[in-house]
């Protein structure tokens, strides 16, 4: 029988160093938990050790008598050192040996004679440096360009850690003396494909570096999962390959809010555009169903005829010639061509949001797309189906934490999809997966 991938994992490396001091983790560890989401530009991730008094020698700046202590007294820890690991289960490897992860704190959870417990909180190097970087030039040209340029130039993010999907449109500002991530984030509601394709980007990061990707594109994505999709069954299965894509647990925490659908104006919304240099006012009446959307993880959106009149307004004042030096009439990146869609695709995925628990799988990131098969509640006969057409098909990674224990390794997920259904228009035939 071979090694189940909720089993305990590897620590093949788990260090902490500072000022050339390397200390090996990986005998005092009780906990590890690594965090990754669509939501936030930064990994976290945090453990628990447990340390007793004859870890380090510490050294003479320290202690005068150079004794032997904890390693938080004797390193010691009071943040921003580094913490390699490489973490191995059945199903793949967490590794960041070359990028490490910083101690953002170390609080003491518990003590007890010559033994103590410690929770130590890590952060990504972008997330210290985003901190003590401001950006205060002008950027001019296309989105993509100028995301590029802030990474590189500001947060110093080696290009091989980068990963941006190009981007249509130029648009000119300042930064305003924000921090990097603040303006990244809202230039990622005001970025449109190169493909023209729905408006809408996520900046964040995971294990392969910083991202600023289109959300059309993460969703058009295929399975990272397609030949071994996770499955919530009730009994325990036999083959021991079967149960390293069961799905342990499952909880749903959204499914459709009406109200906030019509508040947040996604089936219809009236925008209105001031051009200050004509006086002149536009409306303009987006409609969900006329307008559409290029790209759904079920099946396509039906909009009741009830709610075909707008149920919000957005207002504008166009940008034109504020930051050129001379005399410029072209409006900078007209929010016409994204503020109504970059609304809707962000409210509209998160229709559905499922937490899941599954057995460890480092492999799996956020941003990445998985499909998962629900059973079909149902007294009729099983030989027509055993999944929920309805419940079953792709959904997109918001959330992931990897969680290891001594006894066990499991991955937690949040997942979100902006429709219902298993099978799109597209789907060639009911009885594959989506591709």
């Amino acid at each position: 029988m071979s090694r189940s991938a909720s089993a305990s994992s590897l620590y093949e490396s788990l260090y902490i160093e500072k000022n050339g001091v390397k200390v090996d983790l990986s005998g005092k560890t009780i906990n590890f938990s690594y965090y990754e989401s669509l939501l936030s530009p930064i990994i976290t991730a945090s453990m628990v050790i447990v340390d007793t008094g004859s870890s380090l020698q510490a050294s003479k700046e320290q202690d005068s008598s150079e004794r032997t202590g904890t390693i938080v007294s004797s390193l010691p820890i009071v943040g921003n050192e580094a913490v390699s690991f490489k973490i191995k289960s059945k199903l793949g490897t967490l590794n960041f040996e070359r990028t490490p992860l910083y101690v953002n704190g170390a609080p003491v959870a518990k003590q007890e004679g010559s033994r103590e417990v410690v929770a130590i909180n890590l952060i990504s190097k972008a997330a210290k440096d985003n901190e003590t970087s401001i950006v205060n030039k002008k950027y001019k040209g296309n989105i993509a360009d100028s995301v590029f340029k802030i990474l590189t130039e500001i947060l110093k993010v080696p290009s091989n850690r980068i990963f941006i999907d190009p981007t249509f449109k130029n648009y000119n500002f300042f930064g305003g003396n924000k921090d990097p991530f603040t303006v990244l984030i809202s230039l990622a509601s005001k970025s449109i494909p190169n493909d023209n394709s729905d408006p809408g980007y996520f900046i964040y990061e995971n294990q392969n570096g910083i991202n600023f990707k289109s959300i059309s594109k993460l969703i058009s994505a295929e399975p990272v999962n397609k030949n071994n999709p996770y499955k919530k069954f009730s009994v325990l299965r036999k083959d021991d390959e079967e149960n390293d894509y069961k799905i342990l647990s499952m909880s749903q925490s959204r499914n459709q809010s009406l109200l906030k659908v019509l508040r947040s104006g996604v089936y219809s919304s009236r925008n209105i555009f001031f051009n200050p240099r004509t006086f002149e006012y536009k409306e303009v009446i987006v409609k969900l169903g006329e307008k559409g959307l290029k790209a759904h993880l079920g099946k396509d959106v039906q909009v009741p005829q009830e709610f075909g009149n707008y149920h919000r307004t957005h207002f504008h004042i166009l940008d034109i010639g504020c930051l050129e030096d001379g005399i410029d009439i072209e409006t900078n990146n007209s929010p016409e061509l994204w503020q109504a869609l970059s609304t809707v695709r962000y409210n509209l995925l998160f229709t559905q949001v499922l937490n899941i628990t599954v057995p460890c799988n480092p492999n799996l990131k956020a941003g990445d797309v998985i499909e998962c098969l629900f059973e079909k509640r149902t007294t009729d006969n099983r030989n027509l189906g055993a999944y929920d057409d309805q419940q079953s098909g792709r959904y997109l990674i918001l959330d992931l934490s990897h969680n290891f224990d001594p006894t066990r390794s499991f991955t937690s997920l949040t997942l979100v999809r902006d429709t219902y259904g298993r099978y799109s228009k597209n789907s060639k035939s009911r009885g594959g997966l989506l591709g």
